[in-house]
């Protein structure tokens, strides 16, 4: 991979604190504790996603040793806060002052979480990134929409919503309802996102599962790209943890997504290129051949980036990996 392609293209894992990942001995004995940890990773990646941020609001002073731990350039993106995307939580994970009076065991909906009380969040969700931010090692928010939020005048308003409260914060939007790449949809979905100003986020799932994610990969902001593995196991969106995510990627299943992830790069600044099939080695291994895969391919072997209509970029992505059915499946509902 050539200099700028380095520095441009970014590879990674969703985490580098998995316990599946501690157990594995990718760590060496030397570099087990959370700060052995962090520096080890650091020192093989360029990137990675910190998700401890969706169970609970970050610390400043967190942010501060990640700055500390890593090096000049690193990149963390940071996955926003269970309930400022319309996700349940447990009140116990809310901050003591901002909990609604019951048990702090129970789980909270979106319902029962006021707007002053959602603003208040992203304000503490805000000042507790503010550490990586100056440092310069913050790369984008990923806002992970859950997947019964679909497509609509509610759904929309739920993404200018998060792109108000988030005021200057780079965001990364993930849609798991597939309704929103619909052949109908996708042009407004798209269109939806360039306004707010984020970076879509691609997917990789099996096409096989109910209610697949189509693998769009479309540059809506000319800062950042975003391209997340989950794996491709049948038993994604339902299962354990171990179940849903448990995937070894083959070069074969890559190599489709590193030309997409180079035509990403020749319209957008950065690309982030992230694994979250967090079992065992299974993350690092894939990053390391998705490294070696882009290495290998000539930039000037890569089509041009699809066409900007919707359908087309459906036809022209979508068919790839799941024919016809996926797109089918695109403009279905799914239950909560």
């Amino acid at each position: 991979m050539s200099t700028i392609d380095r520095s441009r293209i970014l590879v990674g894992t969703c985490s580098w604190t998995d316990q599946a990942l501690v157990a594995s001995g990718w760590y060496p004995p030397g570099a087990r504790s959370p700060e052995g940890r962090l520096r080890h990773y650091a020192a093989r990646f360029p990137v990675v996603e910190a998700d401890t941020t969706y169970y609970g609001l970050p610390a400043p002073h967190i942010g501060h040793q990640w700055a500390q731990r890593t090096p000049a350039g690193f990149t963390f993106d940071v996955k926003a806060f269970a309930p400022l995307t319309g996700h349940p939580v447990r009140a116990a994970m809310l901050p003591a002052d901002l909990r609604p009076p019951g048990p702090v065991e129970r789980r909270l909906t979106s319902a029962e979480l006021p707007r002053e009380l959602i603003g208040e969040l992203w304000r503490r969700f805000a000042e507790g990134v503010r550490p990586l931010r100056e440092a310069g090692r913050l790369g984008a928010v990923l806002v992970q929409f859950p997947p019964w939020l679909a497509p609509g005048p509610r759904g929309r308003a739920r993404v200018a919503a998060c792109r108000a409260y988030a005021g200057d914060l780079p965001l990364a939007v993930e849609f798991r309802h597939p309704g929103w790449f619909g052949h109908t949809e996708l042009p407004g979905t798209l269109g939806l996102v360039r306004e707010c100003g984020m970076a879509l986020v691609a997917v990789d799932t099996s096409p096989r599962v109910p209610a697949a994610v189509p693998p769009v990969a479309e540059v809506t902001c000319p800062d950042l790209a975003v391209v997340r593995f989950h794996g491709r196991s049948a038993a994604w969106g339902r299962g354990s943890k171990e179940e849903r995510f448990r995937h070894d990627y083959t070069s074969a299943e890559l190599a489709p997504w590193a030309a997409r992830v180079r035509r990403l790069a020749r319209g957008a600044a950065r690309v982030h290129v992230l694994f979250n099939n967090c079992c065992g080695r299974a993350a690092v291994t894939a990053a390391e051949t998705m490294r070696t895969l882009l290495a290998a391919t000539a930039a000037t072997a890569a089509p041009s980036l699809p066409a900007r209509n919707g359908a087309a970029s459906l036809r022209q992505q979508g068919v790839e990996r799941g024919g016809e059915g996926a797109q089918r499946r695109a403009g279905g509902r799914v239950r909560p």
